[in-house]
């Protein structure tokens, strides 16, 4: 067995036509790219994402993507991977929005608790006259 690189395959025999000109080939359209399953983030989704198991239901699509490009189902693939994507996309969302939110509501809530605790040390430091109270 040859192990040995760079490896020189040999180039298959082009085919000519019987008066001589050379072949003719169609180009019907750009190759698209081959769908992708988003299985690792489908997995990473459903093992730390997973609220409301909308992780799981991305792995399930992923999986579901990855048979149909196996299969050769490339617009099923297509379909079923981009499920996978917005389903891990919500399940981002749904689990780092709130917490971020309650995170500027604690923040918020501390300075405005703090302004007030300023405020009232004010109001209790007021020294009054014996003249106030006539």
């Amino acid at each position: 067995m040859d192990t040995s690189f760079p490896r020189e395959d040999p180039q298959p025999p082009t085919p000519h036509k019987a008066d001589g000109a050379a072949p003719t080939a169609l180009t019907l359209g750009a190759q698209r790219p081959p769908p992708r399953d988003h299985l690792v983030w489908s997995v990473f989704s459903t093992l730390y994402l997973n609220l409301c198991c909308l992780g799981l239901l991305a792995l399930a699509y992923s999986v579901k993507a990855r048979d149909q490009k196996v299969a050769g189902d490339l617009e099923a693939a297509r379909r079923f991977g981009s499920k996978a994507k917005c389903y891990n996309i919500l399940a981002a969302m749904w689990t780092l929005v709130p917490p971020l939110l309650l995170l500027g509501l604690v923040v918020t809530g501390a300075l405005h608790l703090a302004r007030l605790a300023k405020d009232s040390a004010a109001f209790f430091s007021t020294k009054f006259d014996d003249g106030d109270y006539d």
